[in-house]
Order: structure tokens, then sequence, then C-alpha cells
């Protein structure tokens, strides 16, 4: 049998064991806001863990977006160290990892690349440990500035193009250039075997790159374009990324007389055939000069009003045209004058070979097109006019080395 006094001691002692229990709660409950007074039940619990934003401190700051490419990425803490840290960058609809490395003793993480890549979205996983071992956590997301204006180059020659040895890198940019500096780095012209290539900036839109020299047959051209997210200009930002090669064939250099009207075309330094030429009539004469061959068209239209001229001509179907600036030079097949070449200069301005109407390969002009490539060399003596600029088409070779390199804007 039990006794109620057994019961009412049982009761008593749980009783107690409440009012101590809410006595403790009070305490907390009365503590004053900045936690200095009572005794918190963090306190008996054995305290709140750290908010993880405060153990691990990551910048930019999570949801942050339009972040400059120049805006800092860094993971730290202010005790304890890092044990991992993991970034990816999502752009174009790929996932790359961003290189990195924890260093000051494992309190500090940062990218090797300190830019940020523009229009993405970086991810940025982050595991610390504190001095008790106790391991903190922290995820966070931000995305960079989406550009409302990009520029491009237009490159010329065409990747995995076989050229001529005066080929001439050349990029036309499609908005003025105003870091020239930094487009210019973000370049690169390399070429096997190696030769020294320098670049030469043509006003606020062009650059161009060529070695001193013209390029030995055989030599394989890499042009690397980092642009995407060089600021070219105040918030105009670049947008190509990518690598491409050519490959120069053989040499081949022909040399105009005007005034001999007789063109030497020489491959590989020996003499192929010395071809009978009309060049420019004294009132329109040619250039002086080394020019380029930049197009190469089975047939064209020619339109005096296209150059400058007034309504003196307009040919539908002129043969075996071979574009040498951005003038309007050509070096082109003439059925239209037969008895020209080799005796008188009758154009307007352009070189003349015989041809038939509608084109031959059995004609002077049929022979050297089908023996041509972008990238050849045509050079003019014995006209009277100036010397081609440098900047009509691919005429950089008129230039000389020293001027050439000061063109440079990275100094």
């Amino acid at each position: 049998m039990r006794h109620p006094q057994g019961r009412a001691r049982r009761a008593g002692a749980a009783l107690a064991a409440v009012l101590t229990w809410a006595a403790l709660l009070a305490g907390a409950a009365g503590c004053s806001p900045d936690g200095t007074h009572g005794l918190g039940i963090d306190h008996v619990l054995g305290g709140r863990p750290a908010a993880p934003e405060d153990v691990i401190r990551i910048s930019p700051d999570d949801g942050t977006r339009a972040v400059r490419p120049d805006g800092p990425l860094m993971v730290r803490v202010p005790s304890g160290r890092l044990e991992s840290v993991s970034v990816v960058r999502s752009q174009d609809a790929q996932d790359s990892p961003v290189p990195g490395h924890i260093a000051g003793g494992g309190t500090i993480w940062r990218p090797d690349d300190p830019k940020l890549a523009l229009a993405a979205k970086y991810t940025v996983d982050a595991v610390a440990v504190d001095g008790g071992g106790h391991r903190s956590a922290r995820h966070t997301t931000f995305t960079t500035l989406v550009p409302d204006e990009r520029f491009i180059g237009y490159v010329t020659p065409e990747n995995r193009a076989t050229v001529g040895t005066g080929m001439i890198v050349s990029l036309a940019f499609s908005r003025d250039i105003e870091d020239r500096a930094a487009v210019e780095r973000a370049v690169q012209v390399t070429a096997k075997p190696a030769v020294e290539i320098r670049p030469h900036w043509f006003g606020k839109n062009r650059l161009d790159f060529r070695p001193e020299r013209y390029w030995q047959p055989g030599t394989v051209v890499t042009v690397g374009l980092n642009l995407r997210d060089v600021e070219g200009a105040p918030g105009v930002y670049g947008l190509q990324s990518k690598t491409f090669t050519f490959t120069v064939g053989r040499s081949q250099v022909s040399l105009v007389d005007a005034a001999a009207h007789t063109m030497e075309v020489r491959r590989d330094g020996e003499l192929l055939a010395t071809v009978p030429i009309t060049a420019g009539a004294p009132e329109h004469t040619t250039y002086n000069g080394k020019m380029v061959v930049m197009e190469m068209h089975d047939v064209t239209r020619m339109n005096s009003r296209t150059v400058g001229f007034g309504g003196e001509y307009d040919i539908p179907d002129v043969p075996h045209a071979l574009k040498l600036t951005d003038s309007g030079t050509f070096l082109h097949g003439n059925y239209w004058a037969p008895d020209a070449p080799g005796r008188v200069n009758v154009s307007h301005g352009c070189v003349g070979l015989r041809d038939v109407k509608g084109g031959s390969s059995d004609t002077p002009a049929g022979w050297f097109y089908d023996r041509s490539l972008i990238g050849d060399v045509v050079e003019v003596v014995n006209s009277k006019d100036k010397m081609v600029a440098p900047d009509n088409g691919l005429g950089g070779w008129n230039m000389g080395w020293k001027e050439w390199k000061a063109g440079s804007a990275a100094k």
C-alpha cells in the first residue's frame, strides 16, 4: 500500500524542478536587448552559433546584380581558416570553374584572374573551420553587368586560308576604340616558325599586324582575339573570344612598270613571265608602291561613280578582277581596249591585262588570275602618281619598320 506522504514529496520535487526551469527561462526573457544582463538561454544551452555570413564573408554580397568587371571577388574569414572554396561562372549556357587560391594562412581566397566576366552568373560555395574544429558553410550568388553596347573586330584574312607572303593581319572595329592599349594587348598574333610581329594603329578603329619583311612561305600564323569584356571605350565592351590560323603559301611578287607597260611575275624569286599591262592614263594615274591582293573575283561590275568619278564608265562584267586598294584600284582583265596592254596607259588608275569578254584562262589576265592568291604583292613603279597610303588597303608595307612599330599604343 502506497502512502500519501510519498506521493506528495514526489509532486513537490517535480514542482520545484519546474519552477527552477521557469526561473531560468524568465531570466533569459528578462535579458536586456544587448544580452549584457541576466543569464541567457543561449548561455545555458552552450551559446548560439554565429551566422554563416559572420563566419564566412564573401564579396560581392549575395544576390548582388550588375557587378562591374573590376568588382573584387573575395572570400575571407575573420578567424579560423577556409577549408575549401569553389566558384563557378555560368555564361553563354556553359559552366566553368574559376581558378583561385587560398592565402593569408587560410584566411582569404582570391581568383587567379581578378577580372570578372560580363553577363555572367557566379556561384560561390565556401567551407570554413573555427579554432574548435566546428565547420560552417556558405552558398552565395551574384551576377555581373550586362553591357548595353559591344564592339567586334572584322578580321582579314579568313580562318584556315592559304595566303600570299604579303598578307597583313587587319582588324576593323565596329566602334571607335578609346583604350587602344587595352584592345591591342587583347590581340595576340604569333607565327611558326617564330618571327617578330608588331601592331600599328590607323586611327581609332583599325589595327594591323605584320613582320618586318614579307612572311616566309610555309609559315603558320595564329591570331588570338581575346576581346570579350575588354572595355574599348567607356561602357563599350568587346564580344569576341576566339582563335584562328592561316597558312602562308608560296611567294609571288609582281612588279608593274607603268612607264614600260610591263609586269614581271616572280615566284619564289624566279621570273615566271613578263606580262604586258596598261596602267592609269595621264589624267588618272596609278598609285606607286606595294599593294596586296585583298579580294579575287571571277567577274565583277565596275562603276566610276562608286570610286569618286563621274559617269565615265559602267562595265558590268569585268573579268579576273583582283582588288588592291580600298579606294578602288584593281588589277583586272581588259577586253574593251585589247591593243592597249604593252603600248599605252588608258585606265582610270587600275592595272589592266589583256582578256576577252567573259574571261579565259588562255589570256594573260586569266593566266595571272589562276596563279594568284589573296595576300600576293603587286608593286607599281614609274607611275606619275604618289605612293599609295599605308592604310589604303593592306598597304602597310610602304611604311618603314621603325615608323610601323611607333604605331603601337601599348608602350
